[in-house]
């Protein structure tokens, strides 16, 4: 049994996370920005703890962590088009969890980013996705040279799609769609399973089940 700090707990991926963690036995701790959510994530199974990832510095974030096992950067700056968010959330707040998780003296830190996050942007990609892309792929170039013991996950289209434990796994896939549950399933292996520390992978949909899929790309 595990305590895993979850940032950005209120996300569609970590709701899914809080309920395969809490039914496998493990404490998810969700950190959220919004007192309102507690009693929701409380019903998933979650502890709730509050933190504004904007707002926040890293001894913030060290003091959200106090007691886990395990970071999770699941937190999105959203789809509403703010450019500003993208790097205020995804990127610096990345950058604040890992130096967060470093002051914490936690050394496990699983990300959840996006599939071909290192791939050359054509001309007339919106400004948007731009920064959204450049921001995971940062975060994730951070995380890489951080020391601590980590996994990049990069999924593809995300949908609410029922869990289906049938996953594509590799560094490199097509780009495709992936339940946020499944994600969800991937990222619970991870966290357990010491081999997936030092990988970056994809995710889509595919033909595997997820304890084969984890196996697949162990170091």
């Amino acid at each position: 049994m595990s305590s895993i700090a979850i940032v950005g707990g209120h996300g569609k991926v970590a709701q899914q996370l809080i309920r395969v963690l809490a039914g496998q036995g493990d404490t998810p701790v969700a950190l959220v920005r919004r007192a309102e959510y507690k009693a929701e994530l409380e019903a998933l199974g979650a502890e709730v703890r509050l933190l504004d990832i904007e707002n926040s510095d890293s001894g913030d974030f060290a003091g959200a962590f106090e007691g886990c096992d395990a970071v999770v950067f699941a937190a999105g700056g959203g789809a509403d088009g703010n450019i500003e968010r993208k790097r205020t959330v995804d990127l610096e707040g990345s950058l604040k969890s890992i130096e967060g998780a470093r002051k914490a003296g936690i050394d496990r830190f699983v990300q959840v980013s996006a599939i071909g996050a290192d791939n050359p942007l054509p001309e007339d990609t919106s400004d948007v996705w731009r920064a959204y892309v450049e921001a995971k792929r940062d975060a994730d170039a951070a995380l890489r040279d951080s020391g601590l013991a980590w996994t990049v996950l990069r999924a593809g289209a995300l949908t609410d799609d029922p869990a289906t434990d049938r996953v594509l796994l590799a560094e490199n896939v097509e780009r495709g769609e992936i339940s946020r549950a499944d994600v969800a399933a991937v990222i619970a292996a991870f966290l357990h399973d010491s081999g997936t520390v030092g990988v970056q992978v994809e995710l889509v949909s595919g033909e595997q089940s997820v304890a084969d899929a984890v196996a697949g790309v162990r170091v």
